[in-house]
């Protein structure tokens, strides 16, 4: 099976074409070579599938035969990812939000419904 195919299948990814580019952009490894989305996949294999800042590491168990459903999916992977790479990203997001204080930078729809309010009420008060 395809690469791609696959890693749609055990729904790494939401869309074939998601996974297709996953693999042009260099994202899905074996053994630290970049893979083309055609490339045939078997079993034993080991995959590092880069996603959303994590590196995701799958070993094949088995190839599906199409998609399956999530319950399904630890039949035919097993995830070998490091809790490390999740706690990573538990802290970037808390550091994205120690460096941007709530209300700074560029006003909500809701901040400048505001500011338009008040505009309009300094205004009236004149007449």
């Amino acid at each position: 099976m395809r690469i791609d195919k696959y890693l749609w299948c055990i729904r790494l990814f939401k869309t074939r074409s998601l996974a297709t580019n996953a693999c042009k952009k260099g994202h899905v490894k074996i053994d630290g070579t970049n893979l083309k989305p055609s490339k045939e996949i078997y079993g034993d294999e080991e995959i590092l599938v880069r996603k959303n800042q994590i590196n995701y590491k799958i070993k094949v168990l088995d190839i599906p035969p199409n998609r399956v459903g999530a319950k399904l999916v630890d039949l035919y992977r097993k995830d070998l990812t490091p809790k490390e790479q999740f706690e990573k990203t538990e802290l970037l997001k808390y550091s994205k939000d120690y460096y941007r204080k709530k209300g700074t930078g560029r006003p909500t729809k809701k901040d400048r419904r505001d500011i338009d309010d008040y505009y309009e009420s300094e205004s009236t008060d004149e007449l």
